[in-house]
């Protein structure tokens, strides 16, 4: 990323890993929009001239424009997109109802498309930017124990689209990376079953927020790397185990 162009938008930057990433980007000089369907009320975040909290919900296709709009306003650009915001709703295939099918279709592949569009539109005219989609190892490797065949659906759509944009954008200085996340210790997961879900890593513990954060760091100074899906996973996605 160069040193000029360090602002960011970071969807679903409320709680859990959206919000570590907000927080490690305006740690690292980087001035954030941050967005969520109620994040000025959330009250983890706090606004200042390096912050701009914008609510919204990334399903609608304003939420996009208004969050290019708002960044480069405030900010002048846009050289750092996260897609962050996303719904994962487990259960066997038989079990899906249309209402699930539909929440998972608006915010893990509308929302991606109102946000990224908008956004490349930008970039485009800057002539460089990054995006980051935040994807799931589960894409690549699914587990018997976690029947989620529709996130699974959706996240794949994203892993896909990463390696297309990343061909169709390299002529426009843009690169386009995800990261494949395996089970991340977020307020999403109940203590209760941390000792579960450990056992789905072969590193057998659960992934830090920040080891995420970080991931975003590193892709976003790796100016020699586009189209990879970075999976930071605790080796699940190598096989089984």
């Amino acid at each position: 990323m160069h040193q000029d162009n360090r602002t960011a938008i970071v969807t679903g930057a409320s709680s859990g890993i959206g919000l570590e990433i907000a927080r490690t980007l305006l740690q690292s000089g980087y001035q954030v929009v941050a967005n969520s369907r109620r994040i000025s009320r959330s009250k983890k975040l706090t606004p200042s001239e390096n912050l701009v909290l914008m609510d919204g919900d990334v399903s609608q296709p304003e939420t996009g424009a208004r969050l290019v709009e708002t960044a480069r306003r405030q900010f002048g650009s846009v050289g750092l997109l996260v897609n962050n915001a996303g719904v994962f709703i487990p259960k066997p295939f038989t079990e899906y109802s249309e209402d699930d099918f539909q929440t998972l279709l608006a915010t893990n592949l509308a929302g991606f498309f109102h946000v990224t569009q908008p956004t490349v539109a930008q970039m485009i005219s800057q002539k460089s930017g990054h995006i980051v989609n935040i994807s799931t190892t589960l894409a690549v490797q699914p587990l018997a124990a976690v029947p989620a065949a529709l996130p699974i659906l959706t996240k794949g759509g994203l892993n896909a689209v990463t390696r297309a944009l990343a061909i169709e954008l390299a002529a426009q200085g843009i690169r386009v990376n995800a990261i494949g996340a395996g089970i991340i210790d977020t307020p999403m997961h109940d203590p209760a079953n941390h000792d579960f879900l450990k056992t789905l890593h072969p590193i057998q513990r659960l992934g830090e927020v920040s080891e995420i954060s970080r991931a975003v760091l590193y892709l976003s100074e790796a100016s020699f790397v586009t189209g990879e899906v970075l999976h930071v996973d605790g080796g699940a996605h190598a096989g089984r185990w």
